[in-house]
């Protein structure tokens, strides 16, 4: 009978491990000239080994609940995400003239802002868990346009997905620099990017020979992919579903193409 016994606690044992591997997350903090900066990472312990690593930037309302659960649902895929503190701690707010006011404070400064982005990518590196040669990046609304500013200054990056961001034109000095593969995820009702901006985007882009992607989704207002956008009180914020559900998907396969699986 031993031997039955011991298979049974064998199989016991791996039942147990399975229901206890899951995400974990863990607060990470940084500093960029004296600014105390917290961002957190996420990763399943259930996969072993080295893995891709994303970068997740917030939108303009600062590291919320929302941007930490996108950052665990790319853990869920099997990468380890991290999602950087772009203001500092706990600057989270949903009033739109402090997330303004946030906002033009990091952006001012073309430098700055790209150095502030690039510490949360040295935190994402530094992670025993990640492969630092395959290493992508997302971001929301403010995070969108900073993920672009970080590929027009030359940051080594596989990709980047964007979605509903603002879209910075490339400048002249970006061309034949800009070395990750670009997603762009735009809603077709956002009022915040005029078509000329969106036309002269994409121009930018061709002039500077990046590679790039830009998925236009129907009647989507800005901020499609977050469930609470309507919460907000601005009326060219709004959930759409089926653009959220969408562009999702398209990220996955756009990772998929980047990491080869």
């Amino acid at each position: 009978m031993r031997q039955p016994i011991c298979m049974l606690m064998l199989v016991l044992l791996a039942i147990g491990t399975t229901v206890q591997a899951e995400v974990q997350t863990r607060a990470v903090t940084y500093d960029d000239e004296g600014t105390p900066l917290t961002g957190h990472l996420f990763w399943d312990d259930a996969i072993a080994g080295k893995r891709p690593g994303i970068l997740v930037i917030h939108e303009w309302w600062g590291l919320n609940d929302y941007a930490k659960q996108r950052a665990r649902m790319l853990a869920e895929l099997g990468y380890v995400a991290f999602a950087l503190d772009m203001y500092g701690s706990d600057h989270v707010t949903d009033q739109r003239g402090q997330a303004s006011e946030w906002m033009q404070e990091i952006t001012a400064d073309v430098d700055l802002w790209r150095q502030r982005a690039g510490l949360g990518l040295e935190q994402l590196k530094a992670s025993a868990l990640v492969d630092a040669d395959n290493i992508a990046a997302i971001g929301y609304c403010f995070g969108g346009g900073t993920l672009l500013q970080m590929a027009y200054g030359g940051t080594d990056l596989k990709g980047i997905v964007s979605f509903h961001g603002s879209l910075p034109a490339a400048p002249e000095e970006a061309e034949g620099k800009i070395k990750p593969k670009l997603l762009i995820q735009h809603g077709q009702a956002d009022t915040f990017v005029a078509p000329e901006v969106v036309a002269n985007f994409q121009n930018r882009l061709e002039a500077a020979g990046a590679n790039w992607e830009m998925n236009i989704y129907g009647g989507a207002r800005h901020g499609f992919t977050n469930p609470k956008a309507s919460e907000y009180g601005m009326d060219n914020l709004g959930y759409d579903a089926q653009a959220d559900a969408r562009s999702w998907q398209r990220m996955q396969v756009f990772f998929y193409e980047l990491f080869g699986g």
